[in-house]
């Protein structure tokens, strides 16, 4: 099988040779750093090259955010942080140092007329530069490579997450209360945008994977209720499952971290199919998933915290999850990025053991 052939079908519980093995998620940049001064291969340029992974979903380049894009731009800067506004027009403050969240220090949007504005300035959904550059070419390419291919990313293809974005984190839940209206309009105009730029890329490159990002939940469970997302959300995501129906795209996927439990019976009644990361540190459970729902695919689930100790618990932990693998509709991969607690070996006998495994069937 090709690795869209996998993929597409170990997602869509259909027989497979083998589970997809594809290595999705790497290091962190100070884990990085760890392994290089731990002897890693300087041929190994990423964390998927030297084991030969299958392509997981590739997602096509096309701007599915701000557009024109906004540059970032430093507004100071000293030896420990850095305060600079991002690609959505936020004003935050970094850490320089290591990986953390960011400080918000200003949102784009306080109201109507700031949306307004923001909406007609950035939000076109016909704006030319989002199908500007080499997506065909690059499209072109992984189709004949026999990759899955996706439209949607990170940090832009978001329903959600752009609320967030464009409102603030608090600001964004208490207007589910205080300006239902703004949230309804919002979260409508960034459909409208998804869908117009799909149905051109559609034009000219197959797409097996429309991929949404979100972020909604912790560890206690999602930041809004099953009704709110029935009520805001569902009505975007109806959209976007109609059109993927519409145009043969078989796989509606969502990247949440946390613990999604509460918001998935919503979600797939909009037509998601497959979830990811599974986060363990937030109770999430691979196997106890794939018991519940049946239907829905999952990626992730494979305890990151298990690689920073041994051998041992490395294997341990895949067997774990494997009874799930075993099940079908699910892509045994790591539950996040990797922390600077993991050493190099530790990384190379995760990948090792997980690809004997797959490989065994």
């Amino acid at each position: 099988m090709t690795d869209r052939e996998r993929f597409v079908s170990c997602v869509l519980g259909q027989p497979v040779d083998r589970v997809p093995y594809c290595l999705f998620w790497g290091p962190w940049g100070r884990a990085w750093a760890r392994w290089e001064r731990e002897g890693k291969p300087a041929e190994v340029t990423d964390q998927r090259s030297f084991m030969q992974p299958d392509a997981p979903p590739m997602a096509l380049p096309v701007n599915l955010g701000p557009c024109p894009p906004i540059e970032r731009q430093v507004i100071e800067e000293d030896a420990d942080y850095v305060v600079h506004t991002d690609g959505w027009g936020i004003l935050r403050r970094d850490y320089k140092h290591g990986e953390s969240m960011s400080e918000f220090l200003r949102f784009p949007v306080s109201g109507w007329d700031d949306w307004r504005r923001f909406k007609a300035e950035r939000l076109d959904p016909s704006h030319p530069q989002r199908l500007a550059g080499q997506w065909r070419e690059v499209g072109r390419d992984w189709m004949a490579r026999g990759f899955p291919i996706q439209l949607g990313h990170f940090p832009d293809c978001t329903v959600y997450g752009g609320l967030r974005w464009l409102l603030g984190d608090e600001e964004c839940l208490l207007a589910f209360y205080t300006d239902p209206e703004l949230v309804h309009e919002i979260m409508d105009h960034l459909t409208e945008v998804f869908i117009a730029v799909f149905h051109e890329v559609l034009r000219e490159v197959r797409v097996d994977v429309i991929h949404i990002w979100e972020d909604m939940c912790g560890r206690q469970g999602p930041l809004i209720s099953p009704a709110h997302w029935r009520e805001f959300m569902g009505p975007g995501y109806r959209r976007i499952k109609a059109f993927a129906v519409d145009h043969d795209i078989p796989v509606l996927s969502v990247d949440t971290d946390g613990k999604p439990d509460d918001i998935v019976p919503p979600m797939m009644e909009a037509g998601v199919n497959y979830l990811w990361p599974m986060e363990v540190a937030a109770g999430c459970d691979v196997n106890d998933y794939r018991a519940r729902f049946p239907e829905l695919a999952l990626m992730g689930g494979i305890d990151k915290r298990a690689l920073a100790k041994d051998p041992a618990a490395i294997d341990a932990e895949l067997e774990r999850v494997w009874p799930a693998v075993r099940t079908g509709r699910y892509v045994p991969d790591l539950d996040h990025l990797i922390p600077d607690d993991v050493s190099w070996s530790n990384y190379r006998h995760y990948c090792e053991a997980l690809k004997a495994r797959v490989m065994e069937g």
